[in-house]
């Protein structure tokens, strides 16, 4: 478990940016398959979005997959998958067959039946999941006191009542998040403090989701100073 804070948002997203960028260089260079980068929504994540430079050709061989997703039409400004295309993955025209988004309101009779197909899309590990972390604690859709948390033998669940709207998502969970050779928290603000620092001092899951995320070889937690104001000096 690593913490680096930045000074400021724009720092921040800067930081990361370059830290993506370089981490998909060094995984083309050696593996010999294509990276596969498991993407949050979030403004944070979209200024950092929008920061990614370089050769279309490095980003047009990566495989884009989402960690939740708000189950609203396809056209929806509320989906992460929209955010991301109109911050980046249009803007390097990558192929549809690297974009692994989740279903759309509408597409399956159910948000269960959603549910299995994108589960039955993914890959068996990840080499990056990018997390966002709410006021609450709340990492993708697994928000604290609900059940889905509990779901060890499934790697995408429907989620209701969401507290945020809208309130009908879709959510990769632990199972699936923690199959991933790294697994970064990016988080600006003040109001993600306390839950910053209740993650990392290992507060139950229950209360607190973003606890119980963790990367197989590599988990960093990068944070601006207002994200970073409750934690130990």
């Amino acid at each position: 478990m690593t913490v680096q804070v930045l000074e400021d948002r724009e720092a921040l997203a800067r930081a990361v940016a370059h830290r993506i960028s370089t981490r998909v260089a060094e995984l083309q260079e050696t593996q010999a398959r294509r990276p596969r980068l498991v993407l949050t929504g979030g403004s944070v994540a979209g200024e950092i979005y929008g920061l990614l430079t370089g050769d279309a050709l490095t980003w047009q061989e990566v495989d884009y997959y989402w960690g939740d997703e708000r189950y609203v039409e396809s056209s929806s400004s509320d989906r992460n998958e929209l955010q991301a295309r109109e911050a980046f993955l249009d803007r390097f025209e990558v192929p549809e067959e690297r974009i692994h988004a989740m279903p759309a309101a509408a597409r399956y009779a159910s948000k269960e039946e959603a549910a299995e197909s994108y589960a039955a899309d993914l890959p068996d590990e990840f080499d990056l999941v990018l997390l966002g972390v709410g006021p609450d604690g709340h990492i993708a859709s697994l928000f604290p006191g609900f059940e889905q948390l509990a779901v060890l033998d499934r790697d995408v669940v429907a989620v209701d009542d969401s507290p945020k709207p809208p309130p009908e998502r879709l959510s990769l969970t632990f199972a699936a998040l923690n199959r991933t050779t790294a697994l970064w928290f990016v988080v600006a603000g003040e109001d993600k403090a306390q839950a910053v620092a209740a993650a990392l001092a290992g507060s139950p899951v229950e209360e607190v989701p973003a606890a119980g995320a963790r990367g197989i070889e590599e988990t960093l937690w990068l944070l601006d100073t207002e994200a970073a104001g409750r934690l130990p000096r």
